[in-house]
């Protein structure tokens, strides 16, 4: 079966791709094991120059990229510029922070001197969703290369023009071709990639079912594991929150990329004296909200990425309801089969239906009743999820005292929940594991070697263990 390109907006195919082959696949990784023994031998300063001309490339094309995400997946194009120069950001990051990251680090032992060496680990396997399709590839890919990893690039079905455009653009820049590269592959390739010993690690962003099938694989191969997975995220507001920022920010938080995004805000938990205010003002903002053909400027929130994902999220909706859940405000699909989902507000959301324990993934906000900030933790960590969280109170002490209490990767305080290189993101609980960007990013695939060296050369016969 083809791997499809097709417009969401639309519905028509933009272009067929056949799958590769396992032998094409297994080439292109004989490749980058060869070039995973070369490629770290490539100076510090050489990597960063390779990932520098890459951030320029990716702001150079940034309305080039854009317009692609707004064909292939339905990203709004002033989104997708948007998260193109973000990717030239990440890039420019690495580039000027590997070499502090990667150095050595001493440790005082009983040795002559001892150290931490950060080494990479050789081909990692980036299994990627569709909903950011560049920014959640190059979070990925530049701490790998810059460690002197290499990459393979198993993206989402539906955006192979999107991972092509990034190949190209790393090859533009300089990178050995081998060192990243993208497959064209069906599911069914990914178990024997992973059994390859030649893949030394895996990383995925994706679904809780995806990263428990990958998880399972890789444990079973023993491989180095990052699972960045799926998200309910709370987004509490308490009774002395600034109300007209909070509802501004939750509309935008629970609307990023029409709501397609593991950290968007997606269980509204207020405090009851504001609670029905802040249902008021949620309704204006979301309904204020443009929508239409992503290519066009002033569209604000485009259709879901597939068919199905909307219908799946309309059939999450109705058995809510069914449940108990009330719509205060109705929004959805015009028709089954429809990308298009305007946005809507679940309230009475109660234990046992599906949007209390679900992944809302669109635009549907779920609005719960907390008594107080404790009641309101509770709530918050009443989830198999844990990957972000923000809290909204004038008392920033009191923000501060629960984010140390909320079960998350990332808390904000006043602000909605973002990704960014200076800061490590991941989850915890059924939200996954490891750590992308920042510092921890570029460790999750080195192997951080302890190296001993003594005063003296050990007397004949001395005890060494």
């Amino acid at each position: 079966m083809p791997i499809e390109s097709r417009n969401p907006y639309t519905g028509r195919v933009l272009k067929r791709f056949r799958p590769f082959s396992w032998a094409k696949t297994a080439r292109i990784l004989g490749q980058a094991h060869a070039a995973a023994a070369t490629w770290p031998a490539t100076p510090l300063a050489q990597r960063a120059a390779v990932l520098r001309r890459a951030g320029a490339l990716l702001r150079a094309q940034a309305p080039e990229l854009a317009r692609l995400m707004a064909l292939e997946m339905g990203k709004p194009v002033a989104d997708g510029r948007a998260e193109a120069l973000k990717c030239a950001t990440c890039c420019d990051y690495y580039a000027d922070h590997a070499a502090a990251f990667l150095a050595d680090e001493p440790v005082a032992t009983d040795a002559g001197r001892s150290y931490i060496s950060h080494q990479p680990l050789g081909v990692v396997l980036a299994i990627m969703p569709w909903n950011f399709p560049f920014w959640q590839v190059v979070r990925f890919a530049a701490p790998a290369l810059m460690a002197g990893n290499v990459g393979l690039l198993k993206h989402a079905p539906n955006v192979p023009q999107c991972a092509l455009a990034l190949e190209k653009i790393f090859h533009d820049a300089g990178l050995p071709p081998a060192c990243f590269r993208t497959l064209l592959i069906e599911t069914d390739l990914v178990e024997p990639l992973i059994a390859d010993d030649r893949v030394r690690a895996v990383t995925l962003t994706g679904s809780e079912r995806a990263g428990a099938a990958v998880a399972a694989l890789a444990g079973r191969h023993i491989k180095k594991t990052v699972l960045e997975l799926g998200g309910s995220d709370p987004f509490i507001v308490l009774a002395d929150a600034d109300l007209p920022l909070a509802a501004k920010t939750a509309a935008q938080a629970r609307m990023i990329n029409a709501g397609q995004s593991c950290i968007a805000a997606k269980r509204f938990i207020v405090e009851k004296p504001v609670l029905k205010e802040f249902v008021a003002q949620l309704t204006s903002h979301l309904l204020a909200l443009r929508t239409g053909d992503p290519l066009a400027e002033d569209t604000q929130y485009g259709p879901l990425a597939r068919p199905d994902l909307a219908d799946e999220l309309a059939r999450q909706v109705a058995d809510s309801v069914a449940q108990g859940a009330r719509l205060a405000l109705v929004g959805g699909q015009a028709r089954p089969g429809a990308t298009l989902f305007r946005p809507a507000i679940l309230t009475h959301v109660r234990p046992g239906q599906r949007a209390y324990h679900e992944e809302l993934f669109g635009p549907v906000a779920i609005v719960l009743e907390a008594k107080n900030a404790a009641d309101a933790v509770r709530l918050a960590n009443d989830s198999r999820f844990g990957l972000g969280a923000s809290v909204w109170t004038q008392d920033l002490a009191k923000g501060e005292d629960l984010a140390r209490q909320i079960e998350a990767g990332a808390v904000f305080v006043n602000s909605l929940v973002k990704s960014m290189s200076e800061l490590p993101f991941g989850g915890v609980k059924k939200s996954g594991y490891g750590r992308e960007l920042s510092r921890l990013g570029i460790l999750e695939f080195v192997n951080q070697k302890s190296v001993w060296i003594g005063k003296a050369a050990a007397p004949a016969g001395a005890k060494t263990e």
